[in-house]
C-alpha cells in the first residue's frame, strides 16, 4: 500500500471511520450487516452501530474473526487495519471452506466520544466474565482508587496521587502494582478499568454476531486490535492461548515465537492476569471450536504515560472539572493522540505490520 493510502484510510472521526470501513467492504464484495445501538448517541448525536463485513460462506468450518473498536479510541487504528486487510485483495480469493469476519467497532460510543470505555464507563475487555458467579475482587485498586481516580486534576492533587501511588509501589513492588491497575474491577463504576455489573449491550451484541456469522466455525483464528503497550510503532502480541498447548505453538507458527512469547510491555513486571477480555469471550462462545488468536496492540507510549492518560480520560468524565475550555480541549488531544496517535511515520508503519500480521493469520488458517 502506497504511504499516501495509508493514511487515507483512517478516519477523523467515528462517522468517517465508519464510512471508510463500508464503503471499501462493500466495493470488495462483502456482505454487510449493521447492529444499531438503541440510546447511545455520537458527540454529534448522531446514531452509533456495530458493522459486520463478512466474506466467504456462512457454514464454513474455518473463520477468521478480526474486531476493532474494543477500547474506543484506539478503534481508528483497529478500522485502518481491518479497511488495509480488505484492500489487499486477499478476501476475494478466499478458500471455500474459510470466511472472514470483520466487526468494527465492537464499542461505537467510546470510538465516537474518543474514550476507552462504553457509555457506562465499562471497560469492555473486562466485561467478558460469569456475571451469575460472584464478581471477582481487586482490593489493591479499592486502596488505591481516591489516587488514581482524583476529583481535582491540578499540579498539587496529582502530584499528592503521585506520591501516594508512588509510596504504595515502593512497599509493594512494580508486579503488584501492574497486577492492581490492568486486571479489572467491580466495585467502583465511576473508576478505571470497570468491568460491568452485568453483560454490556456490546457484549451482547458479540454474542449475535458469533451465532448469526460463525455457524459452523470448527477452527477459528482470532485478532482483536488495541493500541498502547509496546514499543512505539511495533506490534505488541498478548496470546492469551495456554502456554504450550497446540494453540499457543500455532500462533508462534503463524506470526512467530519472538512475538508470541515475548516479555516486554509492562514496564519490567511479568504479564498480569486479566479478568472478563473479550479473548476469553468469544473462546466461549465458539466452543468447542478452537481457537487460536491473539491481542494485539501497537506501542504508543511508555506504561506510566499511557496509564496518566486513562486517568486524564476518566477525569474528563467524572472529575471535578474547571471553566477552562483551552485545558479541556488540550486534554482530550492528548488521550487521542495517546491511543491513535497523529504522527504519519507512525500510522504508516501500523498499516504496514497490521496488514502482514492478518495476511499471516489467514495463511496460518488455510494451512491448519
Amino acid at each position: 500500500m502506497a504511504s499516501s493510502d495509508a493514511l487515507d484510510i483512517y478516519g477523523a472521526s467515528y462517522a468517517e471511520a465508519r464510512a471508510k470501513f463500508l464503503l471499501a467492504t462493500a466495493q470488495a464484495g462483502g456482505q454487510l450487516t449493521s447492529y444499531g445501538h438503541p440510546t447511545a448517541v455520537g458527540p454529534d448525536g448522531g446514531s452509533l452501530a456495530i458493522d459486520v463485513a463478512c466474506f466467504g460462506p456462512v457454514d464454513a468450518e474455518k473463520a477468521f474473526l478480526i474486531l476493532s473498536g474494543t477500547h474506543g479510541g484506539e478503534g481508528y487504528t483497529g478500522s485502518a487495519a481491518q479497511i488495509a486487510f480488505v484492500q489487499t485483495g486477499a478476501l476475494a480469493r478466499l478458500p471455500a471452506s474459510t470466511r472472514v469476519v470483520l466487526v468494527h467497532a465492537i464499542n461505537p460510543y467510546g470510538f465516537a466520544h474518543w474514550t476507552r470505555t462504553t457509555e457506562n464507563n465499562v471497560d469492555l475487555n473486562r466485561n467478558f466474565i460469569d456475571f451469575a458467579a460472584r464478581l471477582p475482587r481487586n482490593d489493591a485498586y479499592l486502596e488505591l482508587h481516591d489516587a488514581i481516580c482524583p476529583r481535582d486534576w491540578t499540579d498539587a492533587s496529582r502530584a499528592a496521587a503521585q506520591a501516594e501511588l508512588d509510596a504504595w509501589i515502593e512497599r509493594h513492588g512494580q508486579q503488584a502494582w501492574m497486577q492492581a491497575i490492568m486486571m479489572g474491577q467491580y466495585d467502583e463504576p465511576t473508576g478505571l478499568n470497570f468491568g460491568g455489573r452485568a453483560p454490556e449491550w456490546s457484549h451482547r451484541t458479540l454474542e449475535a454476531i458469533v451465532a448469526k456469522h460463525l455457524l459452523k466455525v470448527q477452527k477459528l483464528a482470532f485478532i482483536d486490535w488495541h493500541t498502547g503497550l509496546g514499543q512505539p510503532g511495533q506490534p505488541f502480541f498478548l496470546c492469551f492461548n495456554p502456554e504450550g498447548d497446540p494453540s499457543w505453538e500455532r500462533a508462534c507458527r503463524w506470526w512467530g515465537r519472538e512475538r508470541i512469547e515475548s516479555r516486554d510491555g509492562y514496564a519490567g513486571a511479568k504479564r498480569p492476569r486479566y479478568n472478563g477480555l473479550i479473548f476469553y469471550g468469544v473462546q466461549r462462545l465458539v466452543a468447542p471450536a478452537e481457537m487460536t488468536g491473539a491481542v494485539i496492540e501497537f506501542g504508543t507510549l511508555p506504561v506510566s504515560e499511557s496509564f496518566e492518560q486513562l486517568r486524564v480520560d476518566r477525569w474528563l468524565k467524572f472529575g471535578q472539572r474547571p471553566d477552562d475550555p483551552d485545558l479541556l480541549t488540550r486534554l482530550r488531544a492528548g488521550v487521542g493522540d495517546a491511543f491513535t496517535p497523529a504522527d504519519p511515520a507512525w500510522r504508516r508503519g501500523v498499516v504496514e505490520h497490521a496488514t502482514q500480521i492478518q495476511l499471516q493469520g489467514l495463511s496460518g488458517l488455510a494451512d491448519w
